[in-house]
């Protein structure tokens, strides 16, 4: 029987197509007081970064849920969303520069490292343009009031690669 003091919860993942991967991203659910609800793996479907998108539903308590995933982000996985309180915002940036020198998916999982965002779409150029520069559209999920951090991660990371950041056009990001 389930805990009143229990909240249900929805975490997104992208998880490589490897043994034990899932295995990986369940146990610190676990380990961290929450109880499984739903497990939505689309193995048929990848992400733009080419992993497998997978859907959780646990229970836990609200003061867990945090814990859990920041376990989650310590165990290594790659969260895409959890709660839609918990990434309450949503920024666009383009990057514009020689994308594919760069490593592009190092520059994804940096900013994905800084914690305050997590990179949900993005859609590459086909063609590279002037002097091999390309552009790819980022769009961040963003926790609540944390664009700034976001924005200044991005461009942090894009300045250590020699890339440019268009930014949105907004009053207070």
């Amino acid at each position: 029987m389930s805990d009143p003091a229990n909240r249900t919860h929805t975490l997104r993942l992208e998880l490589a197509d490897e043994p034990g991967e899932l295995l990986r991203a369940l146990s610190p659910i676990a380990d961290n007081g929450g109880n499984l609800l739903s497990i939505f793996h689309e193995r048929g479907s990848l992400t733009p970064r080419g992993r497998i998108p997978v859907e959780v539903d646990l229970e836990c308590p609200p003061q867990c849920f945090e814990d859990v995933v920041a376990a989650l982000r310590d165990a290594g996985v790659t969260v895409i969303a959890a709660d839609a309180e918990h990434y309450g915002e949503a920024v666009t940036v383009l990057l514009v520069g020689d994308l594919v020198a760069s490593d592009l998916s190092g520059v994804l999982a940096s900013i994905e490292e800084c914690g305050a965002a997590s990179v949900v779409d993005f859609t590459l150029t086909d063609e590279p343009g002037v002097d091999d520069e390309a552009s790819a559209r980022l769009r961040l999920a963003v926790e609540s009031g944390g664009a700034g951090d976001a924005l200044a991660t991005v461009q942090s990371v894009a300045a250590e690669k020699d890339l440019h950041v268009v930014e949105p056009l907004v009053g207070d990001a």
